[in-house]
C-alpha cells in the first residue's frame, strides 16, 4: 500500500477525524457536518459525510478540500436519514487523491441486508499489505490505496448476518492502530483497537430537559439510558460540544458500540491487550478543549509547562509561547517560574486554507506567511520560547532567526515534550529518522543547529507526571524507539518496499 507523506510540511501530520451518529428525529448529516468542523485540526485534505434515509439507501459526499468547501446546504439536504458517519483525513497509507477520501462505501452483494455499508478510519495497518494481498487472491477488487478499504472489505464481505459478528471476527486480524466508524442501513459501529493507540470517545444528545449524565456504563451488558436518547461517537469530545452532545466515556480498547433502535449495546474484544494510548495525543494533536482518559487537555499542556519550568529554569525576562501549539505550555511555564508573559508573534489562521502556493519570490520570507514577530514586545528581551515539539527543526530554525531580526537579546527554546527521534507507524505521519534533528545529535548540538542561546526538552517522567499516567498504558515510541506492537519495524519495511515499486 503506498504510504502519502507531508512533503514539506514541518510538524508531523494529525492522522484522523471520524465521527458517527444515530439520531432519529434530528439532522444527522448537519450534525455530523459541524461535528466534523470541530475536528477539523485532525485532517484537512479531504472531507466526507456517509448518510442512510428511511428507504434504506446510504449515500455519500466526500471530496478533496476542508469540511467548508466540501459540503453545500444541498448537500446536506441531500444526505437525509437517521444515521451518518463522517470523516476528515490526512494521507497516512494511500495517497492525498479523491480515490482516497472516506467515507469508503462498498456493496458487495453477498450478505443480503448487509452487504452495503460505509466505513471511516483513524489509524494505519501495519499488515496491511498482507490482508490486501489475501483480498485480492479472493477476487476482491479496489478502488483506492487506501487500508480503510481493505477494513471495508473484510467486513462487507464477511459471512455473518450481523455487522456486530463480523467485526468480532475481523478485529483480532487486525494489527495496529485503528478507531473505525461504520454504518449499515441500519445501524452505526463504532470499534477501537485492543491496545487503545488511536482515540475514540462516546457521547448522548439528550433530549431538552432530560440531562445526560457525565458517566456511562462500559463491558458486555447492553445498555439504554431513555427512549429519547440518541448516540454518538467522535475521535475527540470537542465534536460533542459544538452539537450540544454531552461526553460519557471514552471507548474503550478493544470495544465494539452500536448505536442503532435498541439503545446503545456494547461487546468486548480481546481486553486483556496490552493499552498503548498515544502519549502524542496529549501535547499535540487534539485540541486543547478536548477530553482524553480522564484529561482535560488544556489544563494537562500548563502542568506540562509548569514542570519544564522545574526541570529547565532559565535567566530570562519573558516567556512568549509559539502560537497556537506552545500557549498552554507558556503559560504554564510563566505561572512556574515567575516571569511574565506575553505574544511576541501575531498569527494568520488562515494561511491552513489556501490552495495558492506562495511562490518563489515569497518562500523567501519563510514562515513569516505564518507568523510575524511583534519587536516592540521582544526588542531588547531574552525570551523563554516555547513550543510542543520539534521534528524538522526547519519551522524552529526560522523562528529564532525572525525573533533575532525582531531584536531579542537571547532566544531560549523550551520544548513541552521529550525529543522526536522516531517515526510513528500507527496513523501519524512523521518524517523520517535520518530527517528529524534529533536524530544522532544531542541537545547541544541541536541548539546550535537552531541558533538558539539555550534549548531544553521536557523529560519523558515530566509527561507522564503531567497527563497522571504511566508508560505501562501508553505509546511513546516516537520518543523511545520502543513500538508496543510486535512485528512494527519488520511491517513498516515492508510499506518502504511497496512504495518503492509504484
Amino acid at each position: 500500500m503506498p504510504l502519502g507523506w507531508a512533503g514539506d510540511r514541518e510538524g508531523p501530520r494529525d492522522e484522523c477525524g471520524v465521527f458517527g451518529i444515530y439520531a432519529p428525529g434530528h439532522e444527522v448529516s448537519r450534525l455530523a457536518y459541524f461535528a466534523l468542523y470541530a475536528l477539523q485540526h485532525r485532517g484537512q485534505e479531504s472531507a466526507g459525510i456517509a448518510a442512510a434515509d428511511r428507504g434504506g439507501n446510504i449515500m455519500t459526499r466526500r471530496e478533496l478540500g476542508l469540511v467548508s468547501q466540501v459540503f453545500s446546504e444541498n448537500d446536506l439536504r441531500t444526505l437525509a436519514g437517521e444515521l451518518a458517519i463522517g470523516h476528515v483525513r490526512y494521507s497516512t497509507t494511500g495517497s492525498n487523491a479523491w480515490e482516497n477520501s472516506q467515507p469508503v462505501h462498498r456493496s458487495e452483494g453477498t450478505n443480503g441486508s448487509r452487504s452495503e455499508l460505509a466505513l471511516a478510519h483513524n489509524g494505519n495497518l501495519i499488515n496491511a499489505v498482507e490482508l490486501h494481498d489475501e483480498l485480492v487472491g479472493r477476487g476482491v477488487t479496489f478502488s483506492s490505496t487506501s487500508d480503510s478499504e481493505i477494513v471495508a472489505a473484510l467486513l462487507a464481505t464477511h459471512p455473518a448476518e450481523r455487522i456486530e459478528d463480523a467485526i468480532a471476527d475481523v478485529l483480532p486480524r487486525l494489527q495496529g492502530a485503528f478507531s473505525i466508524v461504520a454504518m449499515t442501513k441500519e445501524e452505526v459501529v463504532a470499534f477501537r483497537d485492543p491496545h487503545g493507540l488511536r482515540p475514540l470517545a462516546l457521547g448522548v444528545i439528550a433530549d431538552v430537559g432530560d440531562a445526560a449524565s457525565p458517566e456511562g456504563k462500559s463491558g458486555q451488558e447492553r445498555t439504554r439510558r431513555n427512549d429519547s436518547d440518541r448516540y454518538c461517537v467522535a475521535s475527540e469530545s470537542c465534536a460533542f460540544d459544538i452539537i450540544g452532545a454531552s461526553f460519557m466515556r471514552d471507548v474503550a480498547p478493544g470495544e465494539i458500540v452500536t448505536l442503532g433502535r435498541g439503545g446503545l449495546e456494547s461487546r468486548r474484544v480481546d481486553s486483556e491487550a496490552r493499552k498503548a494510548f498515544c502519549v502524542f495525543e496529549y501535547i499535540y494533536f487534539a485540541r486543547p478543549d478536548s477530553r482524553m482518559n480522564g484529561q482535560v487537555l488544556q489544563v494537562a499542556r500548563a502542568r506540562m509547562g509548569e514542570i519544564l519550568a522545574r526541570e529547565a529554569p532559565a535567566d530570562a525576562d519573558l516567556v512568549i509561547p509559539v502560537p497556537d501549539s506552545g500557549n498552554a505550555a507558556a503559560r504554564g511555564y510563566a505561572r512556574a517560574s515567575g516571569l511574565p508573559q506575553d505574544d511576541g508573534f501575531v498569527k494568520n489562521r488562515y494561511v491552513a486554507r489556501t490552495f495558492i502556493q506562495p511562490g518563489q519570490e515569497l518562500r523567501k520570507h519563510g514562515l513569516r506567511m505564518k507568523f510575524n514577530p511583534l519587536p516592540e514586545v521582544v526588542a531588547g528581551k531574552r525570551l523563554v520560547v516555547v513550543d510542543d515539539s520539534i521534528v524538522r527543526g526547519n519551522t524552529t530554525r526560522q523562528i529564532v532567526q525572525m525573533l533575532r531580526d525582531a531584536g531579542a537579546s537571547e532566544v531560549h527554546m523550551r520544548i513541552s515534550a521529550p525529543p522526536i527521534k522516531h517515526p510513528c507507524h500507527y496513523g501519524i505521519d512523521m518524517s523520517t529518522r535520518e530527517e528529524m534533528i534529533a536524530h544522532e545529535r544531542s541537545v547541544e548540538q541541536i541548539a546550535r543547529e537552531l541558533g538558539c542561546d539555550s534549548l531544553a526538552y521536557l523529560s519523558l517522567d515530566g509527561v507522564y507526571e503531567a497527563v497522571g499516567a504511566t508508560r505501562a498504558t501508553h505509546c511513546d515510541a516516537c520518543f523511545t524507539g520502543q513500538y508496543p506492537l510486535d512485528g512494527t519495524d519488520e511491517a513498516a519495511g515492508k510499506y518502504a518496499l511497496e512504495v518503492a515499486a509504484t
